[in-house]
């Protein structure tokens, strides 16, 4: 190639606004990340959503866990110009606190079910859109493999992780449409590049006037996290799926902006031709995921956990073996159980699965020699295994 821009002919996606961005429609990709400091620490967060801006991220995304959190955002909003969206969890009612100070509100289909169990989910979507209309927000719509409804995914295989996700995000793109709510969108995450490519495929071809959010949700550090998310992009982006982006990597905070970087990147590059053969993921070889830092790590020794996992299973490389590491108690639990061996970081200790089965939980000094000893055994037990 010449280097000079390849025409793409994108899905013909709606229009949603967040902020000053526009995305769908033809619109320029936008590129996205997520603050990594605790939202209560507004010096500290402002200082990260401005260094964000500076390394050219079109929106910028902040978790809110409590009231405390929703309280410290009304100052940050007073802080920045930034287009921010607001990370909602289980307490779905704290999106009328929070969307007065944001651009976006992201709600996950599968938490839903946390908060007031006693009430349909319908209800509890009701509310969230009539309060982004009242305050003139976006929605994105974020289904999570690791986080999927159980009535979901009782429905199906349990080889079979796509079609809950899928089954999830129609029904509540039919829901919000019928409500009369049409600005959002859609993001279909999973720690598997080829996962991704299928979820998004599949639902671009039912819905494609819905823009879409791409990510590799726990992609991991650089540079891997930067390959498997470029392996995801390249086939997506390329078909003309994808309206904006984040690049997850995990990182230390003052390196944030390196998700902004490689996403402006990847595009570049596909926009130019410039791409990679699609590396076959179901190779022999060892697997490491882990979770992008973000405000609700609570311990930022898990960073440096991360890095020390994938320099100690280095010996284990021939071998197809997934590990999952990561930082927080929301994607922790149930992100690992698809994993071979799963670390989930709490404040003083990890907890180490063996597929979705509870191994224990140990201190940070004593974790890695317990996991060679887990991850000896699981390969001792695979190399039993017939041919």
């Amino acid at each position: 190639m010449d280097g000079s821009e390849l025409k793409i002919e994108r899905n013909l996606t709606r229009s949603v606004r967040i902020g000053t961005v526009t995305i769908g429609n033809q619109n320029p990709i936008a590129v996205q990340s997520m603050t990594a400091t605790h939202t209560q620490n507004v010096d500290a967060t402002v200082g990260q959503i401005n260094s964000l801006l500076e390394a050219g991220a079109d929106v910028v995304r902040i978790a809110v866990d409590s009231r405390k959190d929703a309280d410290a955002l009304a100052e940050i909003r007073r802080q920045t110009s930034a287009n921010l969206s607001v990370d909602l969890q289980e307490n779905y009612r704290l999106a009328e606190a929070v969307a007065p100070h944001v651009d976006k509100i992201r709600y996950n289909p599968g938490h839903l079910y946390h908060h007031e169990r006693e009430k349909p989910w319908q209800e509890k979507v009701r509310f969230i859109a009539d309060v982004a209309a009242s305050n003139d927000c976006a929605i994105r719509v974020g289904v999570n493999c690791g986080s999927v409804d159980p009535g979901k995914m009782d429905r199906y295989p349990e080889d079979d992780s796509i079609s809950p996700m899928l089954e999830s995000a129609f029904e509540h793109c039919e829901f919000l449409d019928s409500i009369g709510f049409t600005r959002y969108c859609v993001s279909l995450k999973d720690s598997d590049p080829q996962k991704v490519i299928d979820v998004n495929r599949r639902f671009a071809e039912q819905r494609a006037d819905v823009p879409l959010h791409l990510g590799v949700t726990e992609a991991g550090m650089p540079p891997d996290g930067v390959i498997k998310t470029r392996i995801a992009f390249e086939q997506l982006i390329g078909r003309g799926i994808g309206d904006t982006i984040r690049v997850s990597l995990t990182v230390p905070n003052d390196r944030k902006g390196e998700e902004i970087a490689a996403g402006r990147k990847i595009i570049s590059d596909i926009a130019a031709g410039r791409v990679r053969s699609v590396v076959d993921y179901g190779l022999p070889t060892l697997n490491i995921i882990s979770c992008p830092s973000c405000s609700r790590v609570e311990n930022e020794a898990f960073v440096e956990l991360a890095q020390d996992v994938k320099e100690m299973t280095r010996y284990a490389h021939e071998h197809a073996i997934t590990i999952a590491v990561m930082g927080c108690r929301v994607n922790g639990p149930g992100e690992t159980d698809d994993a071979d061996l799963g670390l989930w970081c709490a404040p003083n200790f990890v907890n180490l699965k063996r597929g979705p089965v509870e191994v224990g939980a140990f201190p940070y000094d004593e974790i890695l020699p317990r996991l060679r000893q887990e991850l000896d055994a699981l390969i001792a037990d695979k190399a039993c295994l017939p041919s």
